[in-house]
């Protein structure tokens, strides 16, 4: 066999290839990826010819494989493509891998991870050398006349193109591995790499053959016959739904490709099919999956493909932050291809297309819930969550949602927020003009406060998810003229203030003394005695936590930046009833029995509120028994 060319290009110090190796170490399984991806766009393109009138030869079933050979350590990727001639190798594969590695290396210094480099240089093909320690090719141009040739390069500065042996048309990329990556050599290894990224590429990925059990006639029972059959292993599916048109596909259609990315997860309780060509391509379909009531989102649920070839379920910057809830894929060849995060987030098509997401969402869940609204508020347990957290967190989704957001009370009725402000806003404006919201966090554990204020007719909602602190902040804001308390944050009469007052029946003599009782009776830090005049059906004693204080500690415990707030000692208030006939009871006894009295008081309070604890709880459930 005669060297048509033999080189060895040293314009520059350095090649590529120790760069790649030294970069893309950490991410080496992606060689797979790319070779597999370079091998299906070579089989696209003789079909493209063949579709135009360029190539008139037989294009056969389209194919690409990939075999390993364990025992002369290679993995060898072959594909019936359009091939190449060895001038074109010189062209596409030399030019690239002997280009200036010191301006590379300027460019990609600091760059944080594979993907920021790889595709950024053509250097899809060179991510073969992360593996391997020689790379061949053997190719068959389909030009008529053409000669098979071969390039090997161990990934120096040296190459060597000679005459090749293939006979059919396309390529071989033959790599032979080496010591550090022996554990791609396992079929099973390779087998999952294939799974994650070669899963739904649009031509037939061959690895290997399986045995499957066909059925083969029937016995003399007349039972089914099974025979194994070898068959070849075909890796994915190449017509995904997302790439068919909506009306072509049923429910179960979508709820099978669902079954299929996430084999062990509850059904989904709806899903948007996308599908825009301008001013982006993009395809896909989302799934609302039901989400527990709590905050542990599994983020990396959404895969993102372009082309059919998935790039990564890190969509962070492509999808809205409250979005990364949803499950499904995502396909746009417009997304920059391979390139990191910071690269994402400043390419125009990204903004355009976490917009476009955004917009389809909002109008998928106004369309529910304008065409059955009780079928939504079934739903609503589910999605509320979600919802929540995207008016919070986008100003275009919150405009939109603000009209099928829901919020549901103590009774277990669910209002829109305009509904909602209707039917409080007779009873529930204070003597500024402000509408108070009253809100528990713990329908169980502030039964008494909530039961305080259904007395004086006032309605409660129930907003006890880990998102709803920022959700009340939020509706603050928004909402004109509103405030949102919670039902144990002051007794009735101060959560709602009116004109009107009750009387006090005691003298400011005996407020004074009845002030002094309690304050002795007290032994925790941080509680203020206050005598106010109440019903004289309210609790003696109530025990609260400014509404401000305790928002604010509750976002700090959240790690939502107020560590000043975290930090500060608990502060409560305790609101005696001067109008109560025990605090009559109290000022009548004396010594002892009025000091137990009042520390009994207190203590039912501090219970009513899961503040008693320890030596305090024993000592109170002893003098109750005293006391009985």
């Amino acid at each position: 066999m005669s060297i048509q060319e033999k080189g060895n290009i040293s314009i520059h110090t350095e090649n590529i290839f120790p760069i790649i190796k030294k970069f893309l170490y950490s991410d080496n399984e992606i060689f797979l990826r790319e070779l597999v991806s370079n091998a299906v766009d070579a089989v696209q393109k003789i079909k493209r010819l063949a579709s135009l009138g360029q190539f008139n030869g037989e294009v056969g079933a389209p194919l690409v494989q990939v075999a390993v050979d364990k025992d002369a350590k290679t993995i060898t990727i072959s594909d019936n493509g359009l091939g190449m001639t060895a001038e074109e190798i010189k062209k596409y594969i030399n030019q690239v891998a002997f280009s200036g590695a010191s301006e590379f290396v300027e460019k990609f210094k600091d760059a944080k991870d594979a993907n920021e480099i790889i595709g950024k240089f053509g250097l899809g093909f060179y991510s073969a050398f992360m593996v391997a320690d020689l790379v061949e090719i053997q190719t068959l141009s389909y030009q008529d006349g053409a000669e098979p040739a071969r390039w090997v390069c161990d990934g120096s500065t040296e190459f060597e193109i000679t005459a090749g042996t293939k006979t059919t048309r396309g390529t071989d990329i033959i790599l032979h591995v080496n010591k550090d990556s022996e554990e791609f050599l396992a079929e099973s290894k390779l087998q999952e790499i294939l799974n994650k990224y070669a899963k739904f590429l649009p031509v037939p990925i061959k690895f290997g053959t399986k045995t499957e059990s066909v059925e083969d006639g029937t016995d003399e029972e007349g039972k089914t016959k099974y025979k194994d059959l070898e068959v070849d292993n075909i890796i994915n599916t190449t017509n995904p739904i997302w790439t068919k048109a909506p009306a072509d596909l049923s429910d179960e259609d979508y709820l099978n490709f669902y079954r299929e990315l996430y084999p062990f997860s509850e059904e989904p309780l709806f899903w948007i099919h996308l599908n825009v060509d301008y001013p982006f391509n993009l395809t896909g379909v989302l799934y609302f999956p039901k989400l527990k009531n709590d905050f542990e989102m599994q983020r990396n649920k959404i895969k993102l493909y372009s082309r059919q070839v998935f790039i990564t379920d890190e969509v962070k910057d492509i999808v809205p932050e409250f979005l990364m809830l949803l499950h499904g894929v995502i396909d746009s060849p417009d997304i920059p291809l391979n390139v990191s995060r910071s690269f994402l987030q400043a390419d125009s098509n990204v903004k355009k297309i976490n917009n476009y997401i955004t917009k389809k969402v909002a109008d998928k869940l106004s369309e529910l819930f304008a065409k059955d609204r009780k079928a939504y508020e079934d739903k609503w347990k589910d999605i509320g969550l979600f919802v929540k957290y995207g008016m919070i967190s986008e100003e275009k989704f919150y405009d939109k949602a603000k009209d099928f957001a829901l919020v549901g009370n103590t009774k277990n009725e669910l209002y829109t927020l305009p509904e909602y402000k209707d039917k409080v806003t007779a009873l529930q404006t204070d003597k500024n003009g402000n509408v108070v919201y009253l809100y528990t966090n713990d329908a169980a554990k502030q039964d008494a406060f909530i039961q305080s204020a259904n007395k004086k007719d006032y309605d409660v909602l129930v907003l006890d998810s880990p998102i709803d602190n920022h959700f009340i902040n939020q509706l603050e804001q928004k909402l004109e003229k509103t405030s949102i308390k919670r039902v144990d944050s002051s007794v009735v009469d101060k959560l709602i203030e009116k004109d009107e007052q009750n009387e006090h029946v005691l003298s400011e003599d005996q407020v004074k003394e009845v002030t002094a009782i309690f304050e002795k009776a007290i032994t925790k830090p941080g509680l203020h005695v206050e005598v106010v005049a109440l019903h004289p059906d309210e609790l003696p004693v109530t025990i609260t936590m400014d509404e401000f204080m305790r928002r604010m500690k509750d976002m700090a415990a959240m790690g939502g930046g107020m560590n000043f707030y975290g930090q500060m000692p608990d502060n409560y208030k305790v609101a005696i009833n001067g109008n109560h006939k025990l605090v009559g009871k109290i000022l009548n006894a004396e010594g002892e029995e009025q000091q137990n009295l009042a520390k009994q008081a207190v203590d039912l309070a501090l219970l009513a509120q899961g503040m008693l604890t320890g030596a305090d709880l024993t000592a109170f459930v002893s003098r109750s028994v005293e006391l009985i």
